[in-house]
């Protein structure tokens, strides 16, 4: 595979793969960034984890001319952490290059002083979609319509959290031949008609790496066996040492009590859900990047790209309701070089969407608590190959219903309903028969009783 030496990029940039320790580009990054000095509409569909913030930025950083004063590239991402931490990532180069200006433009921060900052324009926009429509079509502080490339990150989160209407006011704007670049885990049916208007004959990147996760990460079933969840969370915990460890929550209730507990326990923990205040979540982002948790409380919103260095453990509670939250989850920890370690409650009604993932690639062990250490079990393994035996009586009744000379279309399933529905018959037919029988011995006793105490008076 190609080394990022090889590629004819500028110093500056150079110097940040070497601080960054990339020596070689992703499967993601060896297909989009030719494209992007191509000038194609890309579509990118790949997984977290699977380096394609850096497959876009690497190249816009690359092709910045820091010598025209105005906006260059726009790239848009549905939540503030997210776009926070795509920032983080082009200040990087910006360490190298001075003269690159890159402006972060979120809300929950004060507007006034946002305008202020824009009387010179930045080569590179990096924002939320409300705040860049408000301060570029509303407050006209902010003139993106000079830029050539466009980027929006997390597209399917984006139409799932109704921002896509802000991103088309402000593409109606743009310049008419627009680089466009969306990146996404899926593509939606309801996502597909946006794309058709805006983008160019786009090239499709669709990267396979629903296995990258589970290459460096270990994935365990932990049976709860109707225990309560939470003394299950802190037996695992007893266990494992992280060094930081995300505990999933399907709703923010879950996460907001099971952090409570955690506290009262002793433990020192974040949290991280949707309904934080902008400077709660500011806050507490702050404090999981300074290292002052080793568990992390989450809904997944914390799963959808939001870099978090150091999990090396993951705790799910129960399994999210869609595949994709799964790997998205378990892609928070053995991210790189790590390896990472997925433990998940498990119950027999959590079976089809485990053997969904195993089709998929993913590879579970199933662990009991046993004391203070985890040992192996075959109970999923035993439930699997349990095949059913026919009973007497069914044996019986598949003997009388015997296969017609010819056969019509179905046949096969009307002969196995008529056996089903012979077999609860006759099986209501002995449990009445049982009833009659235990009556008459019931009476026969009473019978006996009253002759002994007659004979006893």
């Amino acid at each position: 595979m190609k080394l990022f030496e090889q590629y004819q990029f500028h110093s500056y940039v150079k110097k940040t793969l070497e601080d960054l320790k990339f020596e070689m580009p992703t499967k993601i990054q060896k297909e989009i960034i030719p494209l992007v000095y191509k000038h194609r509409d890309v579509i990118g569909i790949s997984q977290t984890g699977t380096g394609k913030t850096h497959a876009f930025l690497i190249p816009i950083m690359d092709m910045i001319d820091v010598e025209a004063d105005h906006v260059q590239a726009v790239i848009t991402a549905p939540t503030r952490e997210l776009a926070s931490q795509i920032y983080e990532h082009a200040k990087l180069f910006v360490k190298n290059n001075a003269d690159i200006r890159v402006s972060l433009i979120i809300g929950g921060s004060d507007k006034q002083k946002a305008i202020d900052k824009l009387s010179v324009q930045p080569h590179i926009v990096i924002g939320t979609p409300g705040r860049i429509k408000d301060l570029s079509l509303d407050e006209q502080a902010l003139q993106i319509t000079t830029a050539d490339i466009f980027v929006i990150d997390e597209a399917d989160m984006t139409l799932e959290f109704g921002y896509l209407e802000d991103i088309d006011a402000v593409l109606g704007k743009m310049k008419e031949h627009l680089q466009m670049m969306v990146f996404s885990a899926t593509i939606p049916q309801m996502l597909r008609p946006f794309l058709q208007k805006y983008m160019e004959n786009p090239k499709l990147v669709e990267i396979d790496e629903n296995l990258s996760t589970s290459r460096n990460v270990s994935h365990y079933l932990v049976p709860t066996k109707h225990r309560n969840r939470y003394q299950v969370l802190k037996d695992i915990m007893g266990i494992i040492d992280p060094y930081i460890c995300l505990i999933f929550c399907n709703r923010r209730t879950e996460v907001e009590e099971i952090s409570r507990q955690l506290r009262e326990d002793g433990y020192k923990v974040g949290e991280i859900h949707g309904n934080l205040e902008p400077r709660e979540r500011r806050q507490m982002m702050r404090r999981i990047k300074n290292m002052e948790y080793q568990y992390i409380v989450a809904t997944d919103i914390a799963a959808r790209g939001i870099d978090i260095d150091g999990a090396s453990h993951i705790i799910n509670m129960e399994f999210p309701s869609e595949l994709d939250f799964y790997i998205h989850r378990s892609g928070r920890c053995g991210r790189g070089k790590y390896t990472g370690e997925c433990y998940s409650m498990y119950d027999t009604t959590n079976q089809n969407i485990v053997q969904a993932l195993e089709k998929k690639g993913i590879h579970f062990e199933m662990k009991e608590l046993r004391g203070n250490q985890f040992v192996d079990s075959k109970e999923r393994e035993k439930r699997k190959s349990r095949v059913k035996h026919q009973t007497d009586l069914e044996k019986k009744i598949n003997s009388i219903v015997r296969k017609p000379s010819k056969v019509k279309p179905g046949y096969k399933k009307k002969r196995k309903r008529v056996i089903e529905k012979m077999v609860k018959q006759e099986k209501r037919s002995m449990i009445k028969q049982d009833i009659k029988r235990q009556k008459k011995e019931r009476a026969k006793q009473a019978q006996r009783e009253k002759r002994e105490r007659e004979a006893q008076d």
